[in-house]
């Protein structure tokens, strides 16, 4: 059954299921595009499989020169991580405010303003059923920054779903934090607005058009005065994010044309986490430090800021998708017809890693997040119709953009199947005859030599996480560090099973037209008490 009203083909920057389309030949179109990830990662493998079978010599030589194709990758990413890193400790070096009360108006890039103290700052966090102590913990740390408090206004966006526990929760966070900001607002986002899916997208689009109605418009801000930041409700920010932000804003000569995008460090409850889940969560950390770099691919993830302007002209937040904090990028790349980009900022925002009240439940929890992750798959069709129908975007430019999606999301789904499992098909279904081959022999010797290699990887990732680590809780023994380390080589298995199998399972079931809904991460913290909560 359709969660949307039926679109029509002039409604297609708000598409987000092919079921949800009117016309049977759009649909027809937009169906087959939502079949071309999974058909891809599919075809992929079963050729392999295939090949190896038939041809296994033409299958090992492939393999090998895949194989070597992935460590020059893996080489090439593991600079960019450098260079973001070291962009990244020196931002944390530097005090922003500061940087912001000596910048003169001559030094504006962006002239829009004359002075950053008429910027106001409008901080959406969404919640479900999250714990008071994870969304004090988050309200703490905004009171912290070093940005004058009277320019923020803060909106708590609860759901009606969450129930009386939720209300509590958003009532007493209004009495400890309620009067220390400009504004203060809490709207709750009811639980049957037609056309929505119950997720962050639709409880995001209801608190910024509610804050609208009842802040900016009556207090006559202007759109182009406000920098919106949506954070997951367990993200804490540094004391200097908003001067970052700020300074980044007055240096871009588009500045309303831009998404700002932090780096998401899972590091709030990760001496808390089992190795597990802290291997995931610095993987996770680490790649998004290296799509820094490489701003030719990067979108928006998670946390993320813009212009309250453009946010209202492309008429917020899609409410029909799972994965809305990509989707916003490519809505305002479309609106504006090209002319939208995401500028990173190098600088961090601390948010939790998954962990559940038990071993089990996290390992459930950490497969249905990168499963939930890996279903950012349904951008790729609506991406793939919008270009079709935008006739102003260079052809070089769409078949960029179009070829990165798909490298990014058949990668995610099939490299570490092909390199761990499908690299030794040949030797075993390959026949008599190859295995008596000059080939058959160094093939399993080629790609043990690559393990050794990413092995040697391991160490500089053990190393920078170290780094990255937030100050050990005094409940945690300095021997703690040591599992820090030892815990990398499992990496090995995470890129698999909580890697390529979520990522394929999403888009199988983008592909089978098996749609999935919105999952809320499970936040649980540790009490000083040693309580989850």
């Amino acid at each position: 059954m359709s969660i949307a009203p039926y679109l029509l083909e002039k409604d297609y920057l708000r598409f987000g299921r092919a079921e949800e389309i009117k016309d049977p030949r759009v649909r027809r179109a937009f169906r087959f595009f939502e079949m071309v990830p999974g058909g891809l990662s599919w075809f992929t493998l079963f050729l392999l499989v295939w090949v190896s079978w038939l041809f296994p010599f033409f299958a090992a030589v492939f393999i090998i020169v895949f194989d070597f194709y992935w460590l020059i990758k893996t080489v090439y990413l593991s600079l960019h991580l450098r260079s973001s890193y070291r962009a990244l400790r020196k931002n944390l070096t530097v005090d922003w405010q500061k940087e912001l009360r000596a910048l003169s108006k001559e030094q504006y890039v962006y002239k829009g303003i004359a002075d950053w103290r008429e910027l106001y700052h409008l901080v959406i966090f969404p919640m479900y059923k999250e714990s008071h102590l994870v969304v004090k913990g988050s309200f703490e740390a905004l009171l912290k920054t070093k940005y004058p408090k009277d320019r923020f206004i803060v909106v708590l966006a609860i759901e009606e779903k969450g129930g009386a526990e939720a209300a509590a929760v958003a009532e007493k966070i209004q009495q400890e934090f309620g009067s220390v900001f400009y504004r203060f607002l809490v709207t709750k986002h009811p639980g049957d607005i037609p056309g929505e899916l119950a997720g962050k997208g639709s409880n995001e689009s209801y608190a910024a058009r509610k804050t609208k109605e009842v802040i900016i418009d009556p207090l006559a801000i202007p759109y182009d005065r406000i920098l919106v930041s949506v954070f997951d409700v367990d993200t804490s920010v540094p004391e200097q994010y908003f001067g970052v932000l700020t300074r980044s804003f007055l240096q871009q000569p588009d500045a309303l044309r831009v998404s700002y995008q932090p780096v998401p460090f899972f590091t709030n409850n990760i001496w808390e986490a089992p190795a597990i889940a802290r291997v995931i969560a610095f993987s996770a950390t680490f790649w998004h430090m290296m799509q820094q770099e490489r701003p030719e691919r990067q979108t928006t993830f998670s946390s993320h800021s813009m212009s309250f302007q453009a946010l209202v002209e492309i008429g917020y937040w899609q409410t029909n998708i799972v994965s809305e904090d990509s989707r916003i990028f490519w809505q305002c790349y479309f609106h504006y017809k090209g002319n939208w980009r995401t500028q990173s900022l190098y600088y961090p925002v601390m948010m939790d890693a998954n962990v559940a009240h038990s071993f089990t439940q996290t390992m459930i929890n950490v497969y249905k997040q990168q499963r939930r992750w890996g279903y950012g798959s349904e951008n790729l069709p609506y991406i793939m119709y919008a270009f079709s129908k935008e006739k102003s975007i260079r052809w070089s430019t769409k078949f960029k953009w179009i070829f990165n999606v798909i490298e990014g999301f058949h990668s995610w789904a099939t490299n570490s199947l092909i390199i761990f499992f499908l690299g030794w098909l040949p030797l075993y279904i390959g026949g008599e005859t190859f295995n008596t081959d000059l080939l058959s022999y160094n093939l399993p010797r080629f790609t043990r030599n690559l393990m050794i290699l990413a092995m040697l990887g391991l160490v500089s990732s053990a190393v920078m996480s170290i780094l990255l680590l937030p100050p050990r809780p005094p409940q945690y023994g300095r021997w703690r560090y040591l599992l820090m380390v030892l815990q990398w080589p499992l990496m090995l298995i995470t890129i698999i099973f909580f890697g390529s199998f979520p990522g394929l399972e999403a888009q199988t079931r983008l592909m089978l037209g098996k749609y999935m809904g919105f999952w809320v991460t499970e936040k649980a913290r540790k009490t000083e008490a040693g309580t989850v909560v």
